[in-house]
């Protein structure tokens, strides 16, 4: 195991673990956790160096998003977005979006999030439905996103839309400040992650600089399938991981824990010993699972696509299993 993930964890232990309850219980984003990752410059993981960032790479990314996840599934979900934006300009932004974006990312200054679903589409993101039209050289703006992860407090949004001046679709990095721009904010009341401030953004006739568009013309098809989609697929594979291994940390302790009259444990039940075990197994494998993947697309693998998705479905699968069975531990 490398020394950043190692690294990342002792982070999230100290700066993210604490408020965890909080931020679930209370459907509350959070902000001390971010307040503390911004501090420790970690808004930069992807910003290459000569923009002032950490210039890591694919497999740091996942490592750091699973360490986190290891302690708050809602924290490393809503810094996986910013990764994936981020390295989106860092990848195919201008040098002057570079400029103007990436030294102030990688200072803890701003933080991105996603702005790709749509009710009408589904997980289809590359196929939106909102709206950028030109009137007399002006972009304008229009249409609706939903589950917007870190819905107003990110201050700027990556967001997909048809491009006027090709076929194809643009990518657009977007500021919540501007006018036009509306969030539902007691849209969300999920079950789990709670605390992500996911909700839908309204945007009607919102004026848009053409410099604020990533890459040339049309090339947001390009960037969502090589760029922003395996980062986002492996970092959801990294957070379902982490849920798997919170899952299984938790109920271990619970177990040692939960004494009966006799003070003999719950651990010390054959049956329940069985289903720890199996909880234990599901979880190193999400976690094992995930982190080679990652590590196949930095060895340039023939088979690290492949890698990526599976990771990805094993680790909810393996999340939902182990969830299953330690609930049945605590009864």
């Amino acid at each position: 195991m490398s020394n950043l993930y190692n690294e990342m964890l002792e982070f999230a232990k100290e700066n993210i673990a604490p408020y965890t309850n909080n931020v679930d219980i209370e459907g509350k984003f959070p902000v001390e956790s971010f307040k503390a990752i911004k501090g420790k410059k970690l808004t930069g993981l992807l910003v290459p160096k000569e923009f002032g960032g950490m210039g890591l790479n694919f497999q740091d990314h996942t490592q750091t998003i699973l360490a986190f996840a290891n302690y708050c599934a809602t924290t490393a979900l809503c810094y996986m977005m910013h990764n994936v934006a981020t390295n989106c300009i860092a990848t195919y932004g201008s040098n002057e979006l570079k400029k103007e974006f990436l030294p102030r990312i990688a200072n803890g200054e701003i933080m991105l999030a996603l702005a790709y679903s749509e009710s009408g589409t589904g997980t289809h993101f590359y196929n939106p439905e909102i709206k950028v039209t030109k009137e007399n050289e002006t972009l304008f703006m229009n249409g609706r996103k939903s589950f917007v992860t870190s819905a107003t407090y990110a201050d700027y949004y990556l967001i997909d839309a048809n491009s006027v001046e090709s076929e194809g679709l643009d990518n657009w990095i977007i500021s919540k400040d501007l006018a036009g721009i509306t969030f539902e904010e007691s849209a969300w009341n999920g079950l789990g992650m709670r605390g992500n401030a996911s909700c839908p953004m309204i945007l009607k006739d919102v004026r848009i600089d053409e410099k604020s568009r990533i890459g040339a013309s049309g090339s947001g098809l390009d960037q969502i399938f090589n760029c922003v989609g395996p980062f986002f697929i492996m970092g959801l594979a990294a957070v379902y991981s982490g849920v798997a291994l919170n899952a299984c940390n938790s109920i271990n302790e619970y177990s040692m824990n939960r004494k009966y009259s006799d003070e003999t444990a719950l651990c010390n039940i054959p049956t329940v010993q069985n289903h720890i075990s199996e909880i234990y197994t599901n979880a190193a494998s999400a976690k094992y699972f995930t982190l080679s993947a990652a590590k196949s697309v930095i060895e340039a693998d023939p088979m690290a696509q492949a890698n990526v998705l599976a990771a990805r479905i094993h680790a909810s699968e393996m999340a939902v299993k182990v969830c299953t069975l330690a609930m049945k531990i605590g009864g």
